[in-house]
């Protein structure tokens, strides 16, 4: 009988997600946490805005770590036990460390019930003046910046150079007017998670709620959608079909990027990207915020705070670098031709294309069905002329409000730790690449369909596909204008534009359903 009790509390002791027969340790009343693999700590119990000590109090459910495996998945430890902690790994206990296997991290020293007495005589009576100064330096910021940089460099210094990151965010939205929207909100969000003993971004803490309630869930992504699809007219690509078919050229950048990480993970070391990290990266190319983070929070969460900022970045530096792109796969006529006016698009033909392509997203690609789903839902709203109020909330108040937090969400993820290593670097540069394929590729695919057409396109249109809605097309109309101040090409523009939408929302649909 005996031996049966000592087995089920060992069972017990701890509960975690499909490792709870190796991440404990038994010896008489002592009860130890140790990892059963190499793996990382994630996250650290948290108490009273400070992390646990020798001597805490420790009851049975409470958290004790949260942890990832060399394929990030995620094991989350409680407390199976009541008692005192008696022993804390004096260097590894501590967020995002490596715990090599066989790492005793924790001891509990076992206790049927805990008493605890607050505000007593003698509890006050060991306070003196130089104990009251050092628990106000220890609870500075300054101090914590300093003590950790002992333990590792991404917790001290590291902390303060995302703190300028998310500073020189803010800067370029205000001062340079590049996505203000959403460059402020993140650069606020990194400034907010990397401020020390704040502990917002973690367990309790109000980021941590934003991330996992919208972003991780995939809501507010879509929600972003539904709003874009109730400000997005889509007659111009109704108009002229033809266009749509730049839209989908121009994610010809996401696949190649894709191949373009693994070949990275092949030659570069340091670099490591899975299948599913390289297909969220690609989609970088598409320049698509909401669809990048939708896809990322699926493929490869531990990425998604890289991915969401080169994404935005490169939608925010469209008029820098398209440009140079389209005028070295054009010449001077090619950027001179001239397109006639589009014709008129009927009410009824813009209400029945949300309704239509909803109908082939779920026949042939179900796994687009919530972006494409959401994106029409939107539009729908917009084109059908009987719901205004909802149409105006959505365009309005419910995507303004959603954006705010998107932002926050997405810059909780720029920790130190995370975002300062040789992969992100990795995947700003692949972003790089990957946008510009998609410009090139659009204005690629004009030229090639020229050579079938009677009525020829502006080859310039060709690298609005990509889905910044509506900058792309405004810098094809600029550099169209620059070479004959008379040919306007920005409604023939919005064509590949919100094709381009459409294009990076069925791209994400596949790569979800060949890796997911």
């Amino acid at each position: 009988m005996r031996s049966f009790l000592f087995a089920l509390i060992a069972l017990l002791c701890f509960s975690t997600t499909g490792y709870a027969d190796g991440f404990f340790e038994s010896e008489g009343e002592t009860v130890s946490l140790v990892a059963p693999e190499d793996m990382e700590l994630v996250k650290v119990p948290v108490r009273d805005s400070r992390q646990l000590q020798v001597g805490d109090e420790i009851h049975v459910g409470d958290f004790l770590g949260l942890f990832a495996d060399t394929e990030h998945n995620k094991v989350s430890v409680s407390a199976g036990v009541t008692g005192h902690i008696s022993y804390l790994h004096p260097s590894l206990y501590s967020k995002y460390t490596h715990v090599p296997a066989g790492t005793r991290l924790l001891s509990i020293e076992k206790q049927p019930l805990l008493v605890s007495s607050q505000g007593s005589v003698s509890d006050s009576g060991r306070l003196s003046i130089q104990k009251v100064f050092m628990n106000l330096v220890h609870s500075t910021g300054v101090y914590a910046l300093m003590t950790d940089n002992s333990l590792t460099w991404t917790e001290g210094i590291g902390r303060l150079l995302m703190i300028t990151v998310g500073a020189l965010l803010i800067y370029l939205g205000i001062a340079k007017g590049f996505e203000p929207l959403l460059l402020i909100p993140i650069g606020m969000g990194a400034v907010l998670s990397n401020i020390p003993l704040a502990y917002i971004n973690d367990e309790g803490g109000i980021l941590r709620y934003v991330y996992d309630v919208g972003i991780e869930t995939g809501v507010f992504p879509l929600i972003i959608f539904m709003g874009v699809g109730a400000m997005t007219d889509f007659g111009p690509m109704i108009a002229n079909p033809k266009t749509a078919f730049l839209g989908a050229a121009a994610q010809f950048g996401i696949f190649s990027t894709l191949i373009g990480a693994l070949l990275l993970t092949q030659y570069v070391p340091g670099i490591e990207f899975s299948m599913q990290d390289a297909a969220a990266i690609g989609i970088i190319g598409g320049a698509d915020g909401p669809t990048s983070i939708f896809l990322a929070s699926r493929l490869s969460p531990h990425l998604l705070g890289s991915i969401a900022v080169a994404a935005y970045s490169y939608m925010a530096l469209v008029p820098i670098i398209q440009p140079p792109i389209m005028k070295l796969f054009t010449t001077e006529a090619e950027r001179k031709i001239q397109m006639k006016q589009l014709r008129y698009v009927s009410k009824r033909e813009k209400i029945l294309f949300p309704i239509i392509v909803i109908i082939l997203c779920a026949l042939l690609l179900p796994s687009a069905a919530p972006l494409i789903g959401f994106l029409m839902f939107g539009n729908l709203m917009k084109e059908c002329g009987v719901v205004d109020r909802l149409s105006d909330t959505t365009q309005n108040a419910l995507i303004n409000i959603v954006t705010i937090f998107l932002g926050l969400g997405v810059g909780s993820k720029l920790s130190a730790e995370k975002f300062l290593n040789l992969e992100t670097l990795g995947i700003i540069v692949l972003g790089l690449i990957a946008f510009s394929f998609g410009t090139a590729a659009g204005v690629i695919m004009a030229k090639g369909m020229n050579l079938f057409l009677k009525q020829k396109i502006n080859p310039l249109i060709g690298s609005a596909g990509v889905s910044a809605v509506p900058m792309a097309a405004r810098v094809s109309n600029k550099v169209g204008l620059d070479s004959d101040p008379h040919n306007f090409l920005l409604m023939h523009a919005m064509g590949p534009n919100v094709a381009g939408v459409i294009g990076s929302a069925v791209a994400a649909g596949i790569l979800l359903a060949v890796f997911m």
